[in-house]
């Protein structure tokens, strides 16, 4: 069996619990943050939304070329949008990132992909590993985050991996 069929249910798992958070987010707190240093809710919760396309951008191509003219046109898309439009961002790429890892074989998986910002290589690995730690990975410990923010605001977070305190009874 293909390494992409092995991962699929991981994938369905952790996209699903991603889901149940990011339906949390509420959007009179996008702005909030637990510190001067960290992203507000708003962006975790927008860059949370943005990695099934990094699923679809690890298959689709072998260079992702970003630039901080990028980053600045999406902040700027993003203004004045809520947590709805993020749940559909999420929701509207997701189809297309599974469809894109269920085609891979372990061929395509053993490939090179590359990730820049500006002339700096961020990301320079085969598709495989992007996929567990740029995508899997990343999205696990940003959504672990984005928990803590919600905790932090007094809204139940659900369980990932079995209940969370806020689903035991008392």
């Amino acid at each position: 069996m293909d390494l992409s069929k092995s991962l699929l249910p991981e994938f369905d798992e952790e996209m699903a619990t991603t889901r149940k958070f990011l339906e949390l987010v509420p959007d009179e707190k996008l702005g909030w943050k637990p510190h001067e240093k960290s992203m507000t809710m708003g962006q975790l919760a927008w860059h949370l939304s943005d990695m099934p396309s990094w699923c679809t951008y690890t298959f689709k191509q072998d260079l992702l070329a970003l630039s901080n003219d990028d980053y600045q046109k999406k902040v700027e898309e993003r203004k004045g949008k809520g947590a709805k439009e993020i749940l559909a961002q999420f929701e509207g790429d997701l189809t297309e990132a599974r469809k894109r890892l269920a085609a891979a074989d372990d061929t395509v998986l053993a490939q090179q992909w590359k990730m820049t910002w500006g002339d700096q290589t961020v990301v320079d690995m085969p598709r495989g590993q992007v996929l567990r730690k740029w995508v899997m990975n990343h999205l696990i410990h940003h959504r672990a985050q984005l928990g803590v923010f919600l905790r932090l605001n007094g809204i139940p977070i659900p369980g990932a991996y079995g209940p969370s305190a806020d689903e035991m009874p008392s």
